[in-house]
């Protein structure tokens, strides 16, 4: 089930982090279980409301970048995706963030019900950097 699920929970988190794809706010509302929340980077919680909100206001998909994906069944029927995002800025650097999410299939296919971003330190970076690991 594993090496199945993990592309498809892989491409539903891309269209969360608009690698090229900018959400509607019916699909998120289909991708966000209702009962959704996230601690992001900045170590600020925030609802499913407000992430609904933010993410259908954007006029610009971001170009973030994931790897390093990995995968945790941590039940039947619930996953946990982690994995390595970067997102380049104008300044020329770049913000790697460790990802954690995790998925429940419930009602009617996938739903990411909790999701955390931390801020990468730059010992994990360049070690996925010697490793060939960043994307």
């Amino acid at each position: 089930m594993e090496e199945t699920l993990l592309p498809q929970l892989i491409a539903l988190e891309a269209e969360l982090h608009h690698h090229s794809i900018l959400c509607s706010p019916a699909r998120l509302e289909v991708l966000l279980h209702p009962r959704f929340h996230e601690v992001g980077q900045s170590g600020s919680p925030y609802s499913r409301e407000t992430v609904i909100r933010y993410l259908a206001s954007c006029h610009e998909a971001p170009p973030t970048r994931s790897a390093n994906h990995a995968l945790q069944m941590i039940g039947t029927q619930q996953a946990l995706l982690t994995y390595v995002s970067a997102l380049p800025r104008a300044a020329g650097d770049t913000v790697y963030t460790w990802r954690s999410s995790i998925w429940v299939n419930e009602n009617d296919g996938w739903q990411l019900i909790y999701h955390q971003g931390t801020p990468a330190s730059a010992v994990s970076i360049d070690n996925l950097r010697k490793q060939g690991k960043l994307p």
